[in-house]
């Protein structure tokens, strides 16, 4: 398809730039035969007894460095955004000035200089670091000197500040690896969570760390031509075998997030959910057979994006132009800290 045919025109300020406080207050747009404008505290009352919610426990670290590479007593600037962890002491990364970065250059990342990494592979736009440290102690520096990777349309109209670090993480934040965070998640707190509970909905963990490459755009003229980034999940044993058996028994399996949506068709087929560890670059768009996911709840995505032809291909491309229309004419607050809606599917 013609990614063109996924353009909408978005006002600047519908970006929200901070989350719905207290979370539970965000909007949600449920998406089926009708629109119905709700709140996210309405949602355990749009589940049944037996539905599965299921949620991405991925955690964000701190991928956003700062830092500097010298020549001589010329010293430059250096961004750096991890987005894809190689081993113990590697990464890929986006960064800024890529084209003045040479091989072999090393960037010295916070104050002290204790965190350097070399310049080993050169990509485009993309590079791989090789670390002076690694393991726990790479980890352990990366928390002291690195910052919470906001996404490009709000990084680039505030600065990232203390509340980010609290803001931008899931209440199921275990796993960590994760350079963006599964937003739909975001929009939980404890008291939503036992409410849903209350409601006969059960809750499933899945991981799948999100990479930076969910934010880039699609430069192709045709979906055909687009290739996505892989990122790590995994879906353990029992959690399929749940999951499943709730399906066979009328529940209704409901995705918190295109990332757990995308780990979940990943690892299913038409006979159902099977384990997986491993990558996955799996690109969805209209025209897909969706085999493990009844009803998505999803912030409202970037025109043009790869997550919001997933949405189009799970609830019709008519359906949610439709949607898209009705929230930005409402007032709806878009992206990763945005409200959310809700889709039943087609």
């Amino acid at each position: 398809m013609r990614v063109d045919v996924f353009d909408f025109d978005l006002p600047e300020d519908r970006i929200a730039l901070r989350p719905a406080s207290p979370r539970e207050s965000a909007r949600l747009l449920a998406i089926g035969e009708d629109l119905r404008d709700l709140h996210v505290g309405d949602l355990p009352s749009q589940l049944r007894p037996g539905d599965v919610l299921v949620v991405n426990d991925a955690k964000v670290i701190p991928a956003q460095l700062f830092g500097t590479r010298t020549r001589g007593e010329a010293v430059a600037r250096i961004e750096a955004t991890l987005h894809k962890k190689q081993d113990g002491a590697h990464w890929r990364a986006f960064v800024r000035p890529a084209k003045k970065l040479k091989l072999g250059e090393t960037v010295v990342f916070g104050d002290d200089g204790a965190l350097r990494a070399v310049v080993e592979a050169k990509n485009e736009g993309e590079v791989l670091l090789g670390f002076n440290l690694s393991g726990p102690a790479l980890d352990n520096a990366l928390m002291e000197v690195g910052h919470m990777p906001l996404p490009p349309y709000i990084a680039a109209r505030r600065a990232e500040d203390a509340q980010d670090a609290h803001d931008y993480q899931t209440v199921f934040a275990q796993k960590p690896g994760a350079v963006a965070a599964p937003t739909a998640g975001l929009h939980f707190t404890p008291a939503l969570l036992a409410a849903a509970q209350a409601a006969g909905a059960r809750i499933e963990k899945v991981t799948l760390l999100v990479g930076a490459g969910t934010f880039l755009p699609v430069k192709a003229e045709d979906t055909k031509d687009h290739v996505m980034h892989a990122e790590w999940g995994e879906i353990e044993a029992e959690t399929a075998a749940r999951l499943n058996a709730a399906r066979a028994q009328g529940g209704r399996i409901v995705a918190v997030g295109t990332t757990s949506l995308r780990i979940l068709e990943s690892a299913a087929d038409e006979t159902g959910i099977k384990p997986f560890s491993g990558e996955t670059s799996i690109f969805i768009t209209p025209g897909y057979r969706f085999n493990a996911v009844d009803m998505l709840m999803t912030n409202f995505h970037l025109p043009r994006s790869t997550l919001f032809m997933l949405v189009c291909a799970f609830a019709g491309l008519e359906r949610m132009q439709s949607a898209y229309a009705h929230a930005i004419r409402s007032g709806y607050r878009f992206y990763s800290y945005g409200d959310a809606c809700l889709l039943m599917g087609k």
